[in-house]
């Protein structure tokens, strides 16, 4: 990324430093509010990748309610690109903002800038971040602000000219300091030296009894530190989440963000306001897709792919003019893993139909409604066009497997393999006991039930004999 090969010339280290110990009470829930989410990830985790984009040298997220909770998700939990592991401190109790970034300083080195965000603030662009870390430049206070008709709840930037002299708190304003509309949106780059000085220097004399890390600002101007304001006008890139209609406004501004990019690719959306994408999506050329439909994971769909109307995707390969009828499910294991879906040129898939993780389909397979697959292998041509079960299965090419049949996969205690050899004919109804191998070419009758294999070429029937009773005579009240 071009952001990544100009932060890598970037003389000064950059370590992160994220807020997360609040208990977000307005959230009404039990969920510490970093580890609700967005987009499919966690409020913390979008800025802990923001953080791996940046390039960061180190990771300090501070932690206080549910700290074991966010702890434990995140021990593991960076982008395999990223060159830092997160650290943690605690902040108990809870005394401010300044308080927590005084928490996280003895983990900072003296040489690099810190850059201070907050994990309920999740749409912060790397490149803006980038932006305001070139006019800390290694020796100024570097304020991200914004500009808002109605400021309320935001600490306001006081100017002499294009110098920023200080931020004031809502509940320390005056009646003029309220009417400044440029607000500071509570992410700062700053060298970490003069951060931790300053840090030292903190008190509490204020309306909310708390140590203010915006405080800061009046330190580095009796210092004679430049302080300076890197003002933007998105305001989703500085909005925090604190209540349940916050989350979904910008779970729905980021959504419209994807589906315009999307677009602009040459996607074929047929409502961007109903696509939800919860991982990452790659789309080739001429891909359309119908409304309601959920993405999880990563999920790739090849030129001409069509998905229709309220399909769920997770982490699946769809290759080239496959079409995935509406009502779909398809739902693969860990992307990368054999339990990935992979679904093959000009496949047609649904509606109704599910794929569960291991659904290996080759081109032209046919999967219809109420069709269920897992963990199996379809090879080129083989249709199951209703009502069936494929588990644990290696069907052949050109295969019918008619409606109502099943592999019977597990014993109570182990999982058993069928293989369908190719072109081989299976009709309604019929239970194939696993371990078994249905020869090429071969022929089931409706309603058998098979436990041993069958040679090539044979008709297997496996039933009881049918009677009829002539004249019979139904039992009456």
């Amino acid at each position: 990324m071009n952001n990544q090969k100009n932060l890598s010339q970037t003389p000064f280290p950059v370590d992160v430093v994220i807020m997360a110990a609040g208990k977000g009470t307005r959230m009404k829930s039990k969920l510490p509010k970093v580890l609700h989410q967005l987009a499919g990830r966690a409020l913390l985790q979008h800025v802990v990748d923001t953080a791996a984009e940046l390039l960061a040298r180190q990771v300090v997220v501070i932690t206080g309610h549910g700290a074991i909770e966010v702890e434990a998700a995140f021990a593991t939990s960076v982008r395999a690109a990223a060159t830092f592991g997160i650290n943690f401190v605690r902040q108990e109790p809870q005394l401010g903002t300044g308080h927590a970034v005084q928490q996280a300083m003895p983990a900072l080195q003296d040489d690099g800038i810190v850059v201070v965000l907050s994990g309920d603030v999740p749409l912060t662009r790397a490149d803006t971040l980038q932006a305001l870390i070139a006019a800390c430049a290694g020796d100024k206070l570097a304020l991200l602000t914004i500009d808002f008709a109605n400021p309320t709840g935001y600490g306001r930037i006081e100017r002499e000219g294009d110098a920023v002299q200080a931020i004031v708190e809502q509940k320390d304003a005056n009646a003029a300091q309220l009417a400044i509309t440029e607000v500071y949106s509570g992410i700062m780059a700053v060298p970490a030296k003069q951060l931790k000085t300053w840090l030292a220097r903190l008190d509490n004399e204020n309306a909310q009894a708390e140590f203010y890390l915006t405080q800061v600002v009046k330190f580095a101007v009796a210092d004679g530190v430049p302080v300076v304001a890197y003002k933007i006008t998105d305001a989703v890139q500085v909005a925090g989440v604190n209540s349940p209609v916050q989350l979904a406004e910008l779970e729905r501004a980021y959504q419209r963000d994807l589906a315009m990019q999307l677009m602009e690719q040459g996607v074929r959306l047929a409502d961007p306001a109903r696509l939800d994408v919860r991982g990452k999506l790659q789309c080739a050329q001429d891909v359309s897709i119908d409304v309601n439909c959920v993405f999880e994971g990563q999920v790739s769909l090849g030129e001409g792919v069509r998905i229709g109307a309220n399909c769920v995707i997770a982490n699946a390969t769809i290759a080239a003019g496959a079409v995935i009828h509406p009502f779909t499910h398809i739902e693969g294991g860990p992307p990368g893993s054999k339990a990935a879906v992979w679904v093959g040129e000009g496949a047609l898939i649904g509606p109704f139909a599910r794929l569960r993780p291991g659904a290996h389909l080759g081109a032209d397979v046919h999967i219809g409604n109420f069709v269920e697959v897992k963990n199996s292998t379809l090879a080129k041509g083989a249709k199951a066009n209703h009502l069936a079960y494929l588990g644990d299965a290696v069907v052949g090419e050109r295969v019918n497997y008619g409606a109502g049949s099943i592999t019977a996969n597990y014993d109570g205690a182990f999982k058993h393999r069928t293989t369908i050899e190719a072109d081989v004919h299976i009709g309604s109804n019929c239970v194939l006991v696993a371990p078994i191998t249905i020869g090429a070419g071969g022929t089931v009758g409706g309603g058998s039930t098979l436990t041993k294999d069958t040679s090539p070429g044979a008709l297997s029937v496996a039933r009881g004999k049918q009677i009829s009773i002539a004249n019979w005579t139904r039992p009456k009240k």
